[in-house]
């Protein structure tokens, strides 16, 4: 907590005013949050400032909030050129994102329970930047993230914008995939990077997380012919939050005159003392498609699903 107030101050997030007439406030709250890894050990403990958002009114506290998102199949485009080219690729996250956002609009928020401060207890903070759970903060940061890149010289693709790319010469290409806080940097000039990466941190707080091992859920791992990219870590959790670890596998395909009815996956055989999980078997159905949309090595096609069995074939 006390880190993110420290932040907060170094960002000159707010200032603290007295509340003008016909104004209102928009209270904040702690959100704690455990952080794991890759092996699902925990990486840290976070703790967050959050504005209440929904009591933000449209026209007053915030007007547009549109901002641009890239795709995850532009994950694997990316990975997949590093890879061809013999690349590097480096993950950079952005520290306190949000607070790096200007605002536009004059917010004024609740001081932080546990941080008031002695004899201005009335008191509240007119925001220069954005806090998280403001409508308006993911666009705020996505502007100022880039307007700086494309003040050192990075030009945006038209076609994926979060695609940003430094070509100097045919020998030396800087490319940037961004997906709100976090940066893949890639290019066939190690310095270059290097350079990029020292002239970032010094614009904004960051980690540097090293090579890239672990992204949106991703794991990537290289060896000698390339990058291989999976999802053994989601596939586990999904399977344990649905009681599926201990089924069995089939590798054979099903026979060419079997029915479907027949084939059904019995709803019984999901724990029956808990009644919420055939609740979650339209999640599960969920998860295995956009699983299936990522990596198109996970070959997991849905013939059949109701409310309280399903079918697939893997």
């Amino acid at each position: 907590m006390i880190e993110e107030i420290k932040a907060i101050e170094k960002n000159n997030t707010s200032k603290l005013v007295e509340l003008p007439d016909k104004k209102k406030t928009i209270d904040v709250k702690w959100i704690f949050k455990v952080k794991f890894n890759l092996y699902g050990s925990v990486s840290k403990y976070k703790a967050r400032l959050v504005a209440r958002g929904f009591l933000q009114r449209y026209g007053v506290d915030y007007s547009e909030v549109f901002s641009p998102v890239a795709r995850l199949e532009t994950v694997r485009f990316v990975v997949a050129l590093a890879s061809s080219k013999n690349w590097s690729l480096s993950h950079l996250d952005v520290k306190s994102t949000f607070l790096n956002g200007p605002l536009e609009e004059d917010v004024y928020v609740t001081q932080p329970p546990g941080f008031e401060v002695n004899g201005k207890e009335q008191m509240m903070y007119k925001l220069h930047k954005a806090l998280y759970g403001f409508k308006q903060a993911p666009r705020a940061w996505n502007k100022r993230i880039d307007q700086f890149l494309l003040q050192i010289g990075f030009k945006k693709r038209k076609a994926e914008y979060g695609i940003y790319v430094q070509n100097l010469n045919e020998e030396n290409i800087t490319m940037i995939f961004l997906y709100v806080d976090d940066l893949l940097v890639t290019g066939c000039n190690h310095n270059e990077i290097e350079k990029f990466i020292h002239i970032i941190r010094c614009e904004f707080e960051m980690y540097d997380l090293g090579r890239l091992s672990y992204f949106l859920g991703l794991e990537l791992k290289a060896n000698n012919t390339g990058i291989v990219m999976h999802q053994q870590k989601y596939i586990g959790e999904l399977l344990d939050r649905f009681d599926m670890v201990d089924w069995n596998t089939a590798t054979n395909p099903f026979e060419t005159n079997a029915k479907l009815d027949e084939c059904i996956i019995n709803s019984n055989h999901i724990n029956s003392k808990d009644p919420n999980k055939l609740k979650k078997t339209p999640n599960i159905i969920f998860r295995f498609e956009i699983i299936n949309v990522i990596n198109s090595n996970l070959k997991l096609f849905l013939i059949k699903s109701s409310e309280n069995s399903i079918t697939v074939i893997l």
